[in-house]
């Protein structure tokens, strides 16, 4: 039942692979080399769930204790360095991931003595352990310097430790290779490459003599994963010879299994309580027709409850419904023995509004029976105050205080909380206190000379003053001052969706990762009675992502939905070329568009988006298409979240561009593809080029939202179903930009050769400041090495030159450019400040440097650079658009130059660092190289007509527009 099943291709990039035991790893000895006591440079690459709930080693040598140094991990989405010093104190810092791909290098360094005084902690990802090195937040400073204890534990990827209080485990997924540096940049003393290694090797000696072997299940592979799942049964048929005997399977990932015969899981608080180990606890979550309380704790009887309509209030989300009192309601409820020295009693109610006149008699709240001191404590309230009362074996009251309540405990659900423990040398202290299951609190503390004790019963004679409340989850805990209510109470309204699901998935030991965006996640309401993979996927869809299987792993995979915005091509398919299979059929029934949309936030309000103009629009036809409404509801912290996710939905529901449901591909015949097509997953963008002109002008776009796969000895084919990708394209800010305007950069820069570049103001392309070159001597150079920010496609810049020409047998005084140590360009003598643009995609270093011959000089002996702009991504910067421009005068089809009017708002840039700029001009694209003119008409220079392969001339009036024109993201 339920066997494990794995469908994958061998022949892909070699890989540690780890499948998360305690006994799996890769190991090398301890060494000299490897005790390193002061700074420390760790580095990691591989593919892991970065974001899931628990912690994952990733390296160190850390042992048992006593014999541990430092290790680096991955624990609840954030990066970890943990150390412990020569004198046996323990350290972590850790900083939160940011939105990491698939495939990535961690690195953290410790400078164990800045010279400050201090010691710090820096943390760090790139795209592969080669860098560029991009710092996550801030640096962690502490005072005092850092010595780490030498041990003899081995350095292993990676270590376990079990029994930690959150156990860390081994790291589950693939690892390529590994650094230890002795110094931040230093010596490398352990430098293992596992894509270098061969199959079926018992190990190897890396490049800093360090001898690796493999433990347990730990080996090479190069396994491509296409499905990893579960088989239910395995039902045997036969032919009644028996001489052929099958099994025909079915395999399916963890939903089916999550889905089958799972129990709504219980309320918050039933959930949370019990994990505390509580002495006694009862939740009062019975039917209509329950007698008594029942205890979910071992050898609890259950309590006596008499004089109250069970199932009766069902108003706080964190628990089932609850019991409403009568006038003669009571409670009984028998205690186990405990350890005697302190304990909490503590409760939920609501008053209803139905507080005891404030000169009348005081309503008994709890009874609270021990064995110390003060035999019976007695809680009563009436409006404006409360009252503690103790009485000693002899009945005598030993305690009588009153309790000034300045909050309205009789509005709305509060958590009644009483603690007792003993403070030594014949002390104790009691503390009373109410909380506002939405933040407000109120709490009295008081120490009395006595004895603790311990809980025997807890009681009430609630009577008519008490008639109408509620009363619930009642506990009797082993020690003061807990805190286990906390959040549970609200049913942890008001958390991310991506909280709940790692939280749910770490409660309920299910495997979650996460593909995340660079937005916040929405935040969801509270949390309700309902089996977990409705839990799951009513967070999922409160934030508008997809809820996935893992690929990789039997486990769960949440995709943000800021995660789906403005993104590459995962695959590109050219119409024509191998790889796309016909049919190629778009969808266009009306029943697929809504244009009425209203968001339900559950428990709560809703807000309704309507699209009234348009062609598509609810107007009848042939102003629109007629009214298509729908109504969703969601699990939302907060009614202001309602009407964004309505517009949003209204944007996709009737968005006017291609819809093609389905896209088949044969890789048997684009074998090119395969190494895409096994990268993709659900949400990823599908782009389609050169399609014929009755199809589309331009490309298409389509999201991915799964796909069927066929696999036969001679044919592989994969149909994606999908959606369009139009409305996931969205307004970005995807510019890196510096002009060097102050001394913060906003790019990585690092001096080499004979002298640095400086900041000067002696010359500038735009503003007031440019770089220039190191003022260096002959057979002298002068580098800027500026780092290319990760996923950068295309780097602009400006530069400007004054420098001895070159001649016959003499190379003279140049500016060199090279990208990744190939030279992209070579300038000298007197050139005026001219642009330069370069492809970078894949690319790490882009090398400005301004090298001397061995005599000479001429005019100002130096180089400069500005306006540095690097595009991130494929997609070309998102600009504003004016409120109106058209054609001035009409042109051919082959005109170069267009006069455009403004007809309101601003008037088009005429910045050249903006260029190029790609309009729509009555349905053909044009590239705009250059904008002048600062009134209307302005006059545009076009670098390329028909870039959307649509031809033709354009009257007088024709609108003016950008051809990309995406909206505002949720």
């Amino acid at each position: 039942m339920n066997t494990p099943v794995r469908l994958w291709l061998p022949g892909g990039v070699h890989f540690l692979d780890l499948d998360g035991s305690d006994t799996s790893y890769a190991s090398t000895p301890d060494h000299a080399a490897l005790d390193i006591t002061g700074d420390l440079d760790l580095r990691w690459e591989g593919e892991a769930s970065w974001y899931s709930p628990g912690a994952q080693m990733l390296l160190g040598k850390w042992g048992d204790s006593g014999n541990r140094s430092y290790h680096m991990r991955i624990q609840d989405g954030s990066l970890y360095i943990s150390g412990i010093t020569s004198g046996g104190e323990s350290y972590f810092v850790s900083r939160p991931l940011p939105a990491l791909p698939e495939r990535a290098a961690l690195r953290v360094t410790l400078d164990a003595d800045t010279g400050a005084g201090s010691w710090a902690v820096a943390h760090y990802w790139a795209p592969t352990i080669a860098g560029p090195w991009t710092q996550i937040h801030t640096t962690f400073t502490a005072a005092g310097t850092i010595t780490t204890h030498v041990s003899t534990a081995p350095l292993l990827i990676a270590p376990a430790q079990p029994t930690a209080t959150v156990p860390r485990r081994v790291v589950e997924g693939k690892v390529y290779a590994a650094e230890v540096r002795s110094g931040i940049g230093g010596t490398l003393v352990a430098a293992p490459v596992f894509t270098a290694q061969p199959l079926g090797t018992a190990g190897f000696t890396d490049s800093a003599g360090r001898v690796w072997s493999y433990s347990g299940a730990a080996s090479i592979a190069d396994r491509q994963e296409i499905f990893v799942g579960e088989i239910a049964n395995w039902p045997q048929r036969w032919v009644p010879s028996g001489q052929a005997v099958w099994a025909p399977v079915q395999a399916a990932g963890i939903l089916r299994r999550l889905n089958q015969g799972q129990r709504p899981l219980d309320s918050t608080l039933r959930r949370r309580i019990p994990s505390a180990n509580p002495i006694a606890y009862w939740p009062f979550e019975e039917d209509t027709l329950a007698s008594r309380a029942y205890s979910p704790i071992a050898g609890v009887t259950p309590a006596a409850v008499t004089g109250v309509e069970w199932a009766a209030v069902d108003t706080l989300p964190s628990s089932r419904a609850l019991p409403r009192l009568t006038a003669a309601a009571t409670l009984s409820a028998v205690v186990p023995d405990a350890a005697d020295g302190q304990w909490q009693v503590e409760c939920v109610y609501n008053a209803d509004d139905k507080a005891p006149p404030s000169s009348g008699p005081r309503a008994e709240i709890l009874s609270v029976s021990t064995t110390g001191t003060v035999r019976r404590w007695v809680i009563s309230m009436r409006a404006g105050s409360a009252h503690v009362a103790g009485f000693n074996a002899a009945g005598t009251d030993v305690v009588n205080q009153g309790v000034s309540l300045v909050d309205d405990p009789f509005h709305g659900w509060y958590r009644l909380r009483f603690y007792v423990q003993d403070l030594g040398g014949g002390q104790m202290e009691w503390v009373i206190g109410w909380a506002n299951v939405n933040g407000s609190t109120l709490q009295l503390a008081k120490n009395i000379t006595a004895s603790a004790g311990h809980v025997t019963a807890v009681t009430a004679n609630w009577g008519p003053l008490t008639e109408g409340w509620s009363v619930g989850h009642l506990s009797v805990m082993p020690a003061a001052a807990g805190t286990i209510y906390d959040g549970s109470d609200n049913a942890y309204a008001g958390e991310t969706a991506w909280v709940r699901m790692r939280r749910l998935a770490g409660e309920e030991g299910v495997p979650m990762a996460r593909i995340p965006g660079d937005l916040p996640v929405e935040r969801v309401g509270p949390q309700r009675v309902a089996k977990l993979v409705e839990l799951f996927q009513a967070a999922a869809s409160a934030d508008g992502g997809l809820l996935l299987e893992d690929r990789r792993r039997p486990g769960l995979v949440y995709r943000d939905r800021s995660s789906m915005y403005t993104q590459d091509p995962a695959l590109t398919l050219v119409y024509g070329q191998p790889g796309l299979a016909p049919p190629l059929e778009p969808d266009d029934e009306a029943d697929i568009y809504r244009n009425d949309r209203t968001v339900v936030r559950d428990g709560g309000s809703e807000a309704r988006a309507v699209l009234e103009t348009g062609k598509l629009s609810v107007q009848a036809p042939p102003a629109g298409i007629g009214l298509y409404d729908d109504s969703v509801t969601l699990s939302l912290a907060d009614d202001v979240q309602a009407e964004p996710i309505a517009y949003w939905r209204l944007y996709h529901g009737t968005y006017d561009g291609a819809r093609y449901p389905a896209v088949t591909v044969k890789l048997h015949r684009a074998p090119h593809l395969i190494p895409a097509v096994l990268r993709m997953r659900e949400g990823d963008i599908i782009r389609l080029k050169s399609l014929p002109g009755h199809v589309s002008y331009g490309d298409i776009d389509l999201l991915v939202t799964g796909w069927t796969e066929t696999l036969l000895p001679r044919t592989w084919t994969r149909t994606f179903t999908c959606e369009p990708g139009g409305p996931w394209d969205l307004a970005n800010i995807n510019v890196v930009r510096e002009g060097f305007e102050d001394g913060v950069y906003e790019v990585t820069i690092t001096n080499g050769g004979n002298l640095p570049w400086t900041r000067t103001s002696a010359q500038a392309h735009s503003g007031t400041n440019s770089l220039r070159s190191g003022a260096i001597g002959n057979n002298q150079t002068s580098d800027a090495a500026v780092s290319v920010p990760a996923g950068a496609t295309s780097f602009s810049f400006w530069y400007r030159t004054s420098s001895e020409n070159s001649g016959p047998g003499f190379e003279g005084d140049r500016l060199l450019v090279l990208v990744d140590g190939v030279q992209v360009l070579r300038a000298q003598g007197t050139v005026g400040w001219t642009k330069f643009t370069v492809d970078v995609t894949g690319k790490s270093v882009v090398l400005f440097r301004y090298a001397k011959d061995n005599s000479a000089s001429a005019g100002e002996d130096a180089v400069y650079i500005d306006d540095l702009r690097f595009i991130v991504g494929a997609y070309q910067p998102t600009k504003a658009l004016t409120d109106g421009s058209e054609l001035a005068a009409g042109i051919d089809a082959d005109d170069l130059t267009l006069s455009v009017a403004v007809t309101a708002g601003p008037r088009w840039t005429t910045d050249a660092n903006e260029m190029p700029i790609l309009i729509d001009v009555g349905g053909e694209h044009m590239s705009v190289t250059a904008i002048s003119g600062t009134s209307s008409p302005q006059t545009f220079t076009i670098g390329a007509r028909s870039v959307n392969g649509v031809t033709k001339a354009h009257s007088s009036g024709t609108p003016v527009t950008l051809a990309r024109r995406p909206p505002a993201s949720l």
